[in-house]
C-alpha cells in the first residue's frame, strides 16, 4: 500500500517539486568544520596530547565570617594594623536600639550594665570585641553605621500609655507601630495618658537623644482647651515664668485660639518636655486644662490626614534631611562649648 508523502518529505530518487530544495542526507552543520567520523566500537583511538584540555581547577571562595553573639563579625575583623576606635558605652547602646542615651546613662548608674563581666561606669568606652550585657543578656553592639534610621509619626489618642509594660493593662502606643526586626522603636519624648497628639519614634537611640536634647532647641507646640479665659496678668506670668515643684517654667509664646466659656483654646510653645509641664503651668495660674493636644515637635507638624491611632513612616530622603538639619544645629553648639 502506497503512502502519501508531503512535499517536504520527498524521497531522494525523485526530483524536488518547484519551490522546494532537496534535503541533504545528513543535515546541515552550522559549525565551520564538519564533524569527525566516530571510531568503530571496541577500537582504541590514539588522541594527541595537546588536544586534551587541562581539567579546570575549582574556584576557591574565601570563607565568610560567621557572626558572633557579641557582634564581633565584620567589625572586629578589621584590616591588619588598623586600630579599633573605642566609643562611649551609652552611645553604642543607643545605636543598638536598646534605648535613648539618657535611659542608658540611668541604667549604667543603676548597675544594670556590665562590660566583660565587670559593672560598667558612666563615661567608659568600649570596642566591638567587648561583651556588653544588660541584666545578664548579651547585647549585639552596633558601632557607627551608614544605615539610615527609621522614623515614624504617630497620632496618639487619649487613653493610651507611652510604655511597653503597664501593670494596669492599659493600651500601649507601641501596639500600633510597624513591626521591626533586630531592634525596637524608641519614643521621642512622652505624652500623658490623657494627652493626645504627635508622637515621634525612631530605631536610633542616638537620633532620639538629639531630638530630645535641649541643645537642639526643638520647639513643642500644644493646643490647649481651658475652662475660661486667661487674663493679661496670667499671660504675663506664664511667659515670664511660674514656679513648679521641679523648678521654674515658662512658655515661649501664647496665642489665643478663640472659643467661649468652657471651650476656649490657646496655642502655646516651649522648648522642653517635663512631666505634665503644660498642665501644671496652667494650674499654677488657677486655670484648669480640659484637653491637651501636641500639634508640633520641631520640624514635624501633626498631619491633618493622619487619624488618631494611626502611624506614618517617613521616607528615607526625609530622614536624611532631618539628620542634616540636626547636624547644622549641633555644630554651632559644639563650637561654642569648645570656645568656653
Amino acid at each position: 500500500m502506497k503512502t502519501k508523502r508531503t512535499p517536504l518529505r520527498q524521497s531522494d530518487s525523485k526530483p524536488a517539486g518547484k519551490g522546494f530544495e532537496k534535503r541533504p542526507e545528513r543535515g546541515v552543520y552550522r559549525n565551520s568544520e564538519a564533524p569527525r567520523a566516530r571510531p568503530p566500537r571496541g577500537e582504541d583511538v590514539e588522541r594527541p596530547e595537546e588536544s586534551a584540555a587541562p581539567a579546570a581547577k575549582p574556584r576557591s571562595r574565601p570563607p565568610r565570617p560567621q557572626p558572633g553573639r557579641s557582634g564581633r563579625s565584620g567589625q572586629a575583623r578589621r584590616i591588619a594594623g588598623e586600630p579599633l576606635k573605642p566609643e562611649r558605652l551609652q552611645k553604642v547602646l543607643a545605636q543598638a536600639g536598646v534605648g535613648s542615651r539618657r535611659e542608658m546613662e540611668e541604667w549604667i548608674a543603676a548597675g544594670r550594665v556590665s562590660v566583660n563581666g565587670e559593672t560598667a561606669t558612666i563615661g567608659m568606652s568600649v570596642i566591638p570585641t567587648d561583651k556588653v550585657k544588660i541584666g545578664g543578656r548579651l547585647i549585639n553592639l552596633r558601632f557607627t553605621s551608614s544605615r539610615t534610621p527609621r522614623v515614624v509619626m504617630y497620632h496618639k489618642p487619649e487613653g493610651e500609655i507611652v510604655s511597653r509594660d503597664d501593670p494596669d493593662g492599659r493600651p500601649s502606643v507601641f501596639a500600633a507601630l510597624p513591626r521591626i526586626r533586630g531592634g525596637r522603636w524608641i519614643v521621642v519624648g512622652r505624652l500623658d495618658f490623657n494627652t493626645s497628639g504627635l508622637l515621634l519614634f525612631t530605631t536610633s537611640g542616638d537620633l532620639a537623644n538629639k531630638l530630645m536634647h535641649p541643645s537642639s532647641e526643638l520647639v513643642r507646640e500644644y493646643a490647649v482647651r481651658v475652662l475660661g479665659e486667661l487674663t493679661l496678668d496670667q499671660i504675663h506670668l506664664l511667659q515670664n515664668g511660674v514656679e513648679l515643684e521641679d523648678g521654674p517654667a515658662s512658655f515661649s509664646s501664647i496665642q489665643d485660639g478663640g472659643g467661649e466659656g468652657s471651650n476656649h483654646w490657646y496655642r502655646v510653645t516651649l522648648f522642653e518636655g517635663r512631666n505634665r509641664e503644660v498642665r501644671r503651668m496652667f494650674e499654677a495660674v488657677n486655670m484648669m486644662v480640659s484637653r491637651l493636644i501636641r500639634v508640633r515637635y520641631g520640624p514635624f507638624n501633626l498631619p491633618p490626614q493622619l487619624k488618631r491611632g494611626r502611624a506614618h513612616e517617613l521616607k528615607e530622603d526625609e530622614v536624611k534631611s532631618l539628620l542634616r538639619m540636626l547636624e547644622k544645629v549641633e555644630k554651632p553648639v559644639m563650637q561654642h562649648d569648645e570656645a568656653l
